[in-house]
């Protein structure tokens, strides 16, 4: 994943301190640097309420385009929005729940939660998705309406 650099960057361009981040995402500090650091990926979670801090996209920090952030964003990610729109995309795409776990390397059950809005999906399999078809993670995950490709 590609987030890492995105990171420090706005931390170094704001002049935000690990600990800051750390206090703001109720962890601890060492947490924080193995995520920056991308020694652990970042749960969706965490890489939301960072994007929020710095008020940038999740395509943003993905390194998906050089826009900072979206008209009209919302900040939090509705699990129940990003259901509806993971299975339109797989439709889209003419992609089974089983073809779309296969290339997330996860189990069938694994995509009908997701598409229920029973959990929120995994930084990495976002991730895929969105470099694979070239869809806006921030679209995915109910955050905006628009983009929804992109280039």
């Amino acid at each position: 994943m590609i987030y890492s650099e995105k990171l420090k960057y706005l931390c170094e361009r704001t002049g935000t301190k690990h600990t800051t981040l750390a206090q703001n995402l109720g962890i601890s500090k060492s947490r924080l640097s193995v995520y920056i650091n991308e020694k652990e990926i970042i749960p969706l979670k965490y890489l939301n309420e960072l994007c929020n801090y710095f008020n940038v996209s999740v395509d943003y920090i993905f390194e998906f385009n050089d826009l900072p952030n979206y008209e009209n964003s919302k900040k939090e990610i509705n699990r129940i929005e990003f259901g509806i729109r993971i299975k339109e995309f797989r439709k889209e795409n003419k992609l089974t729940q089983v073809k779309l776990a296969s290339i997330l390397n996860t189990s069938h059950p694994v995509i009908t939660n997701y598409e229920k809005g029973k959990f929120l999906i995994a930084t990495p399999f976002l991730y895929t998705i969105c470099k694979k078809y070239h869809i806006s993670a921030d679209y995915l995950l109910g955050k905006t309406d628009n983009p929804k490709y992109l280039k």
